[in-house]
């Protein structure tokens, strides 16, 4: 019997590599191509576990805001690995280090990358897994500037996780949270649930995750959270917290988490809630100046903030890891993504 396409040449290095190819909403097939070489500055790495988000599942099924997504293409921007191969003008000494990698492909001359906010990028919007081939696949090509070496001792199947942890890491600085504070987070999902780990970190008085689910919210109780309550309990909480992070990106959050916030406080919005979303009552907004922010995905800084993290412990997010399925089982592995059962946290493709 003859070895499969992607088995290993005699020299122990394969020749080609398997990648999800998603070609129009609602249509996709598993492909096999000639191993990608990388150019210069770039880094090819051997995908070790890649995370399956909630933007995944609007890619495939056609509902990612236009100019978001291009087709066709390899989803996958939460990914580990490890370095196979560099180009010419890359450190070759990153050659079998574990990695992790930034997904905003930003233009580096524009005045918000010339600041350091690369995830404010005015040349436009351009992001592995949804606009250059992401990490649904065997092998990632991407420029090595990108990428963020891990301790040696790395667990790659959690740090599949350090783009959300990322994300979250940026509100995080964004909402400059200071020991002996009062700070809720609403959402209990992954993003909630990284939140809750870094958070701790700097030994908050009080730390509540508001979410419907009880099993879940519950999750944060051993990650740091001193309490947890439904949205429909959280009425006589409001004016409490010096800090609030919203997590979910449900209709009413953005508008709940900023009566959550005392006068004066800070709100820091990650979700993205879909059309018809309540809006944020802009007197109560301007009587208790508050000072309120948004997310949309992480700068370098965050990305370093994550990994540093992550390498001293403070960051755990293998508990939030729920189902690991192989490349085939694409369709499925976004089935169970939003599809709303409570027991489903973060889903991952091994490939």
């Amino acid at each position: 019997m003859n070895a499969p396409a992607h088995a290993p040449a005699p020299d122990g290095v394969r020749r080609t590599g398997r990648a999800v190819l998603v070609e129009r909403p609602g249509g996709h097939r598993l492909v096999e191509a000639p191993r990608a070489e990388p150019g210069p500055g770039e880094a090819r790495v051997a995908v070790y576990a890649a995370g399956v988000c909630a933007s995944d599942r609007e890619v495939y099924a056609g509902t990612r805001a236009e100019g978001y997504v291009r087709y066709p293409v390899v989803p996958g921007h939460e990914w580990s690995g490890t370095v196979e191969a560099v180009g010419p003008g890359t450190d070759p000494a990153l050659v079998g280090r574990k990695v992790v990698g930034e997904g905003f492909r930003a233009c580096l001359v524009c005045d918000r990358c010339r600041e350091g906010a690369t995830s404010l990028c005015t040349g436009g919007y351009d992001e592995t897994g949804f606009t250059r081939p992401g990490a649904f696949a065997d092998f990632l090509v991407l420029p090595a500037r990108l990428l963020h070496v891990l301790d040696d001792r790395a667990d790659l199947r959690s740090a599949a996780l350090l783009e959300p942890a990322a994300v979250v890491a940026a509100a995080v600085l964004a909402g400059g949270p200071r020991s002996g504070e009062r700070i809720a987070v609403v959402g209990a999902g992954t993003l909630g649930l990284l939140a809750v780990q870094l958070l701790a970190a700097v030994s908050p008085a009080e730390l509540l995750v508001v979410d419907p689910r009880t099993g879940r919210a519950e999750q944060a109780l051993p990650m740091g959270a001193t309490g947890v309550c439904a949205p429909a309990e959280a009425g006589g909480l409001h004016g409490r917290y010096d800090l609030v992070v919203e997590t979910a990106g449900a209709p009413t959050t953005a508008h709940d988490s900023c009566l959550l916030a005392r006068r004066g406080g800070r709100v820091v919005l990650t979700g993205l809630p879909g059309p018809g979303a309540r809006g944020i009552d802009p007197v109560h907004l301007s009587v208790s100046q508050l000072t309120v922010r948004s997310v949309f995905g992480a700068p370098p800084a965050a990305w370093a903030h994550a990994v540093r993290a992550f390498d001293a412990g403070l960051l755990a997010p293998a508990p939030l890891i729920t189902h690991e399925l192989p490349l085939e089982d694409f369709a499925a592995a976004v089935a169970l993504v939003g599809g709303g059962d409570p027991g489903v946290g973060k889903v991952l493709l091994r490939p």
